[in-house]
Formats: structure tokens, C-alpha cells, sequence
């Protein structure tokens, strides 16, 4: 199976785990609790699947950027948090980031 898809399984389930962090209230909710503890152990999993086939720098580049991008993007529509234009154009550089270490991973 593509590698990539381990990885994109990762950062879902990173970004799952991160957004579900304010629902869980300092871990006093039980429910939100157990699903991003879960959301955070399957993520780890599925990135330790793709260290296997990628390099870790392609790996963790990739899991990082796009999971700050989608967090950012996420908030801005659950949370209504605000994004600034400085804050948009620092995420796009993210993304274009992660694409060129993806397109010259060499």
C-alpha cells in the first residue's frame, strides 16, 4: 500500500485528537478524553507505518506542516478563532513548504 496514505491517516488522526482537545476540558470530559487519547495512539501508529517506507524527514515535515495547517483552518471554522492576512500567508508557506520538500526529497 502507498505510503502516503499511512501518512494522510496520520495527520487525520492528529488533527482529530488536537481539534477535540478544547471539547475534552482539561481532560474532565470523558468522552472527547477517550477519543483524541485514541485519535493520538492511531495517528502514532500510522506514522510509525510510514517512517517504515519514507524517510522520517519526509515523514515528520509532512505530519507537522499539514497538521498546523488543518488545525489553523479547522479552528478558524469550529472555534471561530481569528486568522490574520499574516497568519493565512504563513500557512499557504507551510503548504508550499511541504510540497517542495515532497516534490525534491531526492
Amino acid at each position: 500500500m502507498n505510503p502516503y496514505i499511512f501518512l494522510f491517516y496520520a495527520i487525520a488522526f492528529e488533527v482529530l485528537g488536537t481539534m477535540l482537545l478544547p471539547a475534552s476540558q482539561n481532560f474532565t470530559k470523558i468522552f472527547p478524553t477517550i477519543i483524541l487519547s485514541l485519535s493520538y495512539l492511531v495517528a502514532i501508529y500510522f506514522l510509525s507505518i510510514a517512517v517504515t517506507k519514507l524517510p522520517l524527514t519526509i515523514v515528520y515535515g509532512s505530519w507537522a506542516g499539514l497538521g498546523v495547517f488543518s488545525v489553523a483552518i479547522l479552528s478558524y471554522f469550529f472555534y471561530k478563532e481569528t486568522l490574520s492576512w499574516q497568519g493565512v500567508l504563513g500557512l499557504f508557506l507551510i503548504v508550499i513548504g511541504v510540497t517542495l520538500v515532497n516534490i525534491y526529497k531526492g
